[in-house]
C-alpha cells in the first residue's frame, strides 16, 4: 500500500499532515489512488492527483475543485475542513469495483471469504465484475476497506493480514476476525468495535 516518504506544502502543520495522510490512506485502501511508486510525498501535487481521481469516481462533488484552488488551499483552517469533509465523503461512498481489486491484493481471497461471509467463487466473479455486488456484501466490503485504511498507518500488508487473527484485550480476548463472521452489518456491535480498534491506531505506532 502507499507509504508517505515526506511532507510538503500545503501540509504545513501536524494536524494538516495527519488529516491528509488519513484521507490518502482511506482512498488507497478503497483502490482509488493507484500509483506507480509505493511511496509518495504528501504535498500539493499528491492532493491534486487525489482530487482528480475522486472526481472521476464521483466522490466529493463540489469539494473536489476546492482541493486544487491554490488560494483556498493556502488557508490551513479551511484546508482542514475540506480534508475532514473529504474523509467523510469517502466513508459514505462504497466503490466495490475498485475495493474488490485492492482488498484481493492486500488480504487475498481466502481471508476475504472468511471476513465477508461470501464464497470464494462469488468473490472472484464480483472482482471481475461478472456479477454486480449485492448491497449487503458491498457494505461489508466497504467497512473492511475502511478498517484496512486505518490499519495502513501502523502496519505493512503482512501486519494487516495478521492483525485480524490476533486476540485483543479490547475485544474481550477475541480476534477481529471472530467478530466479522457470517452476514454481519457495519452497524452491528462486533464490526463497530473492530473498526474502533483499528481507528485507534491511526497515527500511532503498531502495537
Amino acid at each position: 500500500m502507499i507509504r508517505i516518504k515526506s511532507v510538503g506544502k500545503p501540509f504545513t502543520t501536524p494536524s494538516l499532515a495527519q488529516k491528509g495522510a488519513t484521507a490518502l490512506a482511506r482512498a488507497d485502501a478503497m483502490g482509488l489512488f493507484p500509483e506507480r511508486e509505493l511511496t509518495v510525498t504528501l504535498d500539493a501535487s499528491t492532493l491534486g492527483r487525489l482530487a482528480a481521481r475522486l472526481g472521476r469516481a464521483g466522490i466529493g462533488g463540489a469539494l473536489v475543485p476546492m482541493l486544487t484552488n491554490q488560494t483556498l488551499v493556502g488557508d490551513s483552517k479551511l484546508l482542514e475542513q475540506y480534508l475532514d469533509q473529504l474523509t467523510e465523503a469517502l466513508e459514505a461512498s462504497p466503490v466495490p469495483t475498485s475495493e474488490w481489486k485492492q482488498l484481493m491484493r492486500v488480504l487475498g481471497v481466502d481471508m476475504l471469504e472468511r471476513l465477508l461471509g461470501t464464497s470464494a467463487p462469488s468473490i472472484r466473479r464480483y472482482t471481475r465484475t461478472v456479477r454486480n455486488t449485492p448491497d449487503g456484501v458491498a457494505g461489508r466490503l466497504h467497512w473492511l476497506a475502511l478498517i484496512v485504511g486505518d490499519l495502513a498507518g501502523a502496519y505493512n500488508e503482512i501486519g494487516i493480514r495478521q492483525w485480524f487473527d490476533r486476540k485483543r484485550v479490547q475485544l474481550d480476548g477475541r480476534t477481529p476476525a471472530q467478530l466479522l463472521t457470517g452476514q454481519w452489518k457495519p452497524d452491528d456491535s462486533g464490526p463497530h468495535r473492530v473498526r474502533s480498534l483499528a481507528h485507534s491506531l491511526t497515527g500511532s505506532p503498531a502495537t
